[in-house]
This record gives C-alpha cells, structure tokens and sequence, in this order.
C-alpha cells in the first residue's frame, strides 16, 4: 500500500472522467480532471459549434439506452425523467451528479493536454509528465498515474479514397460530426452515406425538409424500436442475465436465426432493403421507431454503396441510374487517436488499441496507465466505464493486481484476432464484447460481482430478479467494494420508475378472469425454470 499511487491525472470531464474522479475520491485518491472545454458533460454537452478534440451531437439526439440501464450505478436519474433521455436532460443529470458528489473541485476547465510521457525513473516510480495549456500558459505537472477518458468519438473517419470521383463533386460534404439541424438541407437532395444511429436520424431529419432524401448502407443493419413489442424499453427486456445465459449456451448459428426472427417480427427487413449481408456478425442494431414508416412513403430510398461521384450527381453499385445529389453526409464513424500519447505508450493498428481488458497497456512496466471507455459493450457506455473506473482504482492502490504482462499480451493478442466459440453471439470487431459477461469479470476484480446462488437463499425474491431481471447497473452495488446500500430498492423498484412516467393518463383496466389462472401458470413455470438452472 505505500506504492500506492496518490495523484491521478484524468483526462476529460464527460462520463466516464467524472466516474473516474468519484471512484478516486471515495478510495482516498487525488484526482485532478483536465477538461479542454467551459463545461462537463463530453458527448452530451450541445453547443452549435464543433470543438476541436471533443465529440459533437446533434441537437435532437436521445439516448439509445434506458434510464434505467444507463445511469451510474449508484445514482438514478430522476423518476420524472423520460424513460430515453434527451441530451439537455442528460446533461443536467451530469451536472446533478458532479453536484451530488462533489466532483467539480476536481476539475479544470479549459485546459488542453498537450502530452502525456513517461517520467525518467518510470521502471521504478511509475510517474507521468502532464504537459497542459490554459489560457496560453503551459504547465508540466508530476502524477503518479493517469486516467485517459476521452471515448472515441472525437476524430471522424472519411475514407474519400474509396469514393471514386468525390474531388470533382460540386456540392456541398462532411462528416456527421458536423451536422448541427435539418435547416441545411432544406429543398435539397441529400445522401447520407452510413447507417448507424447517427446517419439514420439525420436521414430522418433531412426528409422533414429536404426534397429527397437516399440513405446509403454498405452492409445493411438490424433496425429495432425504442420498445419492445410490450411497450417496455428494449434494453430491459434483451439485457437479463437469463436471455444472456440462454443466448451464449446456443450455437452461434441457433442465436443468429432467433435474433433474425425476432428483428423481423416488426417488419421484413428483407423488403425495405435493410437485411444485414452478413447476418452472422452482430453489429450494434440501428435504434430509430421511424425509419420503416420513411420508407414505405418514400420519403427515405435506401441505396447500396456508392460506387462513383460525379460533379452534381451520385451512381450507386448494381444501379446504373445517376442521382441527382446537393448534399452528401458521411455517417461513417471515426478513428481512435490519442495524440497526446507516444506510440511507444499506446499504439493504435487497424482500428484496435493494445489493451487489457480494453483498459491497460500490457507492456508498461508499471500499471499506472488507464483508457477508460474504449469499449463497445451491448449495453450503455455509463456503468460500463464506471464499473472500469472502480477496478483501475483498486489496481492504481494495489488492492487489485494484475497478471504478468506475457500473459496480458497473450489475452490482447487473443482479443485481435476476434476468434469465436461457436456459441453464443459473434461480434464483428475486437472492440464489441458481452456486455454482462464483460462487466462481471471486472466485478469479480474487485470482488463486487453479486453471488446469485447465496441470494437464492438469504433474499429469494431479489435473486429472481437479478436473473430474469433488467441486469441495471445497482446490481454492481449490491456487494463487496463500493456497496451501495439503496442498490436493492432501486433493484425492485426499477419497472414502477419505468412506468410510472408514462402513465401520464391513468386507464382503468377490467380484470380478466383468467388473469389469477395464468399468473399462477407463470408463477409454476418460473420455478420450475429455477430449479432447472440451479441444478
């Protein structure tokens, strides 16, 4: 515990930054968080200018996670909150958090990270030089550890070299980035070209007021409601620990036929032009309730791949027909960068840093540096880096050791070549992981995963519900480092906060005289399903 490292340097003061400096506070840490902006809040902070080196929204933008399944673990968002929260709101929330917790002495605003090196002596002390700019004046300060926590949403990609003929294009094109409102493209003919989130709400966006509107996809996309079928969030219904158990015991090829009979139980996607080439790899589903309806009134044309650009005008692969194009937006995602870090530090090949668990380089001869949030789990960003934060902490102590780098190396060797079991879900890149699974193995660090088979015991009701439950982030409260003592009630009461926003308008129902019937049908088969899985 004397080797400890005491003053930690964190960069970036969006979600994952501010979880850091919690998890620093509360183990008797000295965080200091360098924020290049005037304000917290990273991606969900809105401003109608793009700023260099941060992520940048577009004003409309809503979570794609459930506030249920996306607040920091030991803090609910407010229960009059929508259940999919807008940026504003989001914001505010942050802001409620730094508040609560007291996080905003932690940091300071405006000041740039210009580098981030090794110390002389770091074989032996594990220190880092902090180069910063404020207001023109450069400083150099010494942490013993550091905390990188700027996402990956900061440099966009643009692959013009795959576009043949885009030099000559006379219109107007950039990235998503820096779409800002749909008043750009008012009686203009757009092509947004990516079908991710991001390129399928400006899509959206532009057919309010554009006068036609192509959406270009090169691999096509899973598109899913907000809701399930049920009316629920689709992340507390999908995110459980049962659905998860079942999912990964299944042959891979079992998961991807239900997954596909399920996407297409709302609409054939094979007919809207959407159907995933590739129906093996999971990629991160497009969550948009109203695409579907843009394309059957035509208001959105899905399109292949561009094959050539023209002066005013687009050809398509496998369409010989030229399109008249004013606007073309590249929805294609970004880069991952660190450029205040040496290569020597973290290096970044073909998309991919070299990290364990997607956090620490394996080759530093002292584990004293940290990327929180260069993940892309099938679940929300916050309890994922949180939940990363609390486990560096304990490393950064020497509460929680790691292993030695050969074997780190082998396990980030093994995690590049994304090689696949055969069972359960496949991603299509390295980055992606399970997101349960994920966050339990970081639990188990630190000895915070909840044990379902002593709750079965001691606390039965709350054991059902962690298993057949929303797997929500107070579930990473209930026990060991970091307990939270409102994590149970926050536990059962999770669907009441869930529904009762939406019950702005209260309807009585008529009782069914089947319904005590069939809730002891369910009650029977849920236990019987118990016994089956605890055997």
């Amino acid at each position: 515990m004397e080797n400890m490292a005491k003053r930690v340097a964190i960069v970036g003061a969006g979600v994952c930054g501010l979880a850091s400096i919690k998890c620093c506070l509360e183990e008797g840490l000295e965080p200091t968080c360098f924020e290049r902006s005037d304000d917290l809040g990273g991606l969900w902070r809105f401003t109608e200018h793009v700023e260099e080196g941060r992520a940048s929204l577009y004003q409309s933008v809503i979570s794609n996670s459930s506030k249920e399944m996306s607040c920091y673990s030991d803090f609910p968002f407010p229960e009059d909150y929508p259940n999919y929260v807008p940026n504003s709101l989001f914001l505010e929330y942050l802001k409620m958090y730094a508040k609560q917790f007291d996080l905003l002495k932690c940091i300071q605003f405006k000041t740039k990270v210009c580098s981030v090196k090794k110390c002389p002596d770091f074989a032996i002390s594990g220190q880092w030089e902090v180069v910063t700019l404020h207001e023109g004046k450069q400083n150099s300060t010494v942490f013993d550890a550091v905390m990188v926590c700027i996402g990956f949403l900061t440099n966009p990609f643009l692959p013009l070299d795959s576009f043949p003929g885009i030099n000559t294009f006379k219109g107007q094109y950039f990235h998503s980035r820096q779409y800002k409102h749909p008043d750009i493209f008012k009686d203009k003919t757009v092509l947004v070209v990516g079908m991710g989130n991001s390129g399928t709400d400006i899509a959206i966006e532009a057919s309010h007021v554009a006068k036609k509107v192509f959406l270009s996809t090169t691999g096509g996309a899973w598109v899913i409601s907000r809701v399930n079928d049920s009316g629920y969030p689709w992340d507390m219904v999908f995110t459980t620990r049962f659905q998860n158990m079942v999912r990964n015991f299944l042959p891979t090829p079992i998961v991807t036929w239900l997954i596909a009979r399920k996407m297409n139980s709302w609409f054939n996607h094979t007919n809207y032009g959407l159907v995933p080439e590739d129906k093996t790899q999971l990629r991160e589903p497009v969550l948009n309730s109203e695409l579907p309806g843009y394309i059957i009134t035509g208001k959105v044309l899905i399109k292949p791949s561009i094959k050539e650009v023209k002066e005013k005008s687009v050809i398509f692969n496998n369409t010989p027909k030229e399109e008249p194009i004013d606007i073309i937006v590249f929805a294609t995602g970004y880069t991952i960068a660190f450029p205040f870090l040496d290569e020597s530090v973290l290096k970044v090949e073909d998309e991919q840093a070299s990290l364990y668990k997607y956090i620490f380089p394996p080759h530093l001869q002292k584990p004293t540096l940290a990327v929180i949030g260069l993940v892309k789990p099938l679940g929300s960003m916050i309890p994922t880096g949180e939940t990363q934060a609390r486990w560096v902490v304990q490393v950064l102590k020497g509460v929680s050791m790691l292993p030695p780098p050969s074997v780190m190396i082998k396990d980030v060797n093994e995690k590049k070549e994304n090689k696949h079991s055969g069972f359960g879900l496949c991603y299509c890149n390295a980055l992606q992981t399970d997101y349960i699974k994920y966050i339990d193995d970081l639990l188990t660090s630190i000895n915070a995963k909840p044990n379902l088979f002593s709750m079965l015991l001691m606390d039965p009701r709350l054991a059902l519900t962690l298993f057949f439950g929303p797997c929500s982030s107070y579930q990473f409260r209930l026990t060991g480092t970091g307990k939270w003592e409102g994590a149970r009630k926050a536990i059962m009461m999770q669907w009441d906060r869930t529904l009762n926003v939406t019950k702005t308008r209260i309807v009585q129902e008529s009782p069914s005289p089947f319904e005590n019937l069939l809730k002891l049908f369910s009650c029977l088969a849920l236990l019987v399903a118990v016994f089956l899985i605890f055997l």
